[in-house]
C-alpha cells in the first residue's frame, strides 16, 4: 500500500480534483442503467413497444430497431442525473473551490495525496438552512480514485472532517447520497452515521426511482445533550 497523507486543498490541485469528481460520477452510470432495466415499468415498455410495432406492421426489423432505440434512450437516461450533478457543482461550489471552502470559518476542503498525486477528496460547508448554519456542517464530494480504494483513504478523509466539525463547535455532520451508492452508505453507517429520510431531489431521480438518503452523525457533545433531552421528555 502506497503511503498517503491528507492536507488542505491548493489551487494547483484544481484540475485533478475536478477530474476525480467527474470520474466518480461517471462510475455510477452502469449500475444506474441496470437498475432502470430492472424496473417493472421499463420492462413493460421494452416488451410492449416492439411487440405493438411488430403486430401493427409485421416487421421484425422495425421491432428490433425500436428495441435498440429504447435501450439507447435508457442509457442516456441513466447518464443524465450524474451529468447534471457534474454540471451543477462545476458552476456552483466547485467553480472556485478556494473561495467557497477556504475563505470562511466553518468550511474546508481536503485532499488525500499519494506519491505526489491527489487520490481522494472531501469537503465541508455549513448547512444551507440559516437556523442550522452554526449547528450542522454538510459533507460534500467524498471521492477516492478507483485504483486507491480499499486502503482506508475514504475513512481517513471522513475522520478528518469529523474532527474539524468538533473543533469548529458543530453539533452534527449531515450528508446526502443516493441509494445506489451501496459502498458509500455502508462506509458512513460503519462510522456511526444514521439514516434520517429518503427523498427525490428532482424529477429526473423520481423518474428512474432512485431516492437520495440523508444521513446524520451526532457529535459526542450533541449526543449527550440529545440523551438528556430525551430522558427529560420521558
Amino acid at each position: 500500500m502506497a503511503p498517503y497523507h491528507i492536507r488542505k486543498y491548493r489551487e494547483s490541485d484544481r484540475q485533478r480534483v475536478l477530474d476525480l469528481y467527474s470520474q466518480g460520477m461517471t462510475e455510477h452510470v452502469p449500475i444506474t442503467y441496470h437498475h432502470i432495466l430492472k424496473l417493472p415499468r421499463t420492462q413493460v415498455v421494452l416488451l410492449g413497444v416492439p411487440l405493438a410495432l411488430f403486430l401493427g406492421s409485421g416487421s421484425w426489423l422495425l421491432a428490433l430497431v425500436a428495441s435498440l432505440a429504447l435501450l439507447a434512450a435508457l442509457r442516456f437516461l441513466a447518464k443524465y442525473p450524474w451529468n447534471q450533478h457534474v454540471v451543477k457543482f462545476s458552476h456552483t461550489d466547485m467553480s472556485d473551490i478556494s473561495k467557497t471552502y477556504l475563505s470562511k470559518r466553518g468550511s474546508c476542503f481536503w485532499v488525500a495525496e499519494s506519491e505526489g498525486q491527489v487520490v481522494g477528496m472531501v469537503a465541508a460547508l455549513p448547512a444551507e438552512e440559516p437556523t442550522l448554519r452554526k449547528k450542522q456542517v454538510e459533507l460534500f464530494h467524498l471521492s477516492v480514485a478507483s485504483e486507491c480504494r480499499g486502503q482506508g483513504i475514504a475513512k481517513a478523509l471522513v475522520r478528518t472532517l469529523l474532527q474539524f466539525a468538533r473543533d469548529q463547535g458543530y453539533s452534527a455532520v449531515v450528508l446526502a447520497t443516493s441509494m445506489l451508492q451501496v459502498s458509500a452508505l455502508a462506509l458512513y453507517e460503519s462510522m456511526g452515521f444514521q439514516k434520517r429520510h429518503h427523498y427525490f431531489p428532482d424529477l429526473s431521480w423520481a423518474l428512474i426511482a432512485i431516492p437520495e438518503v440523508e444521513l446524520i452523525y451526532w457529535l459526542p457533545s450533541a449526543q449527550v445533550s440529545q440523551g438528556v433531552q430525551e430522558r427529560g421528555e420521558v
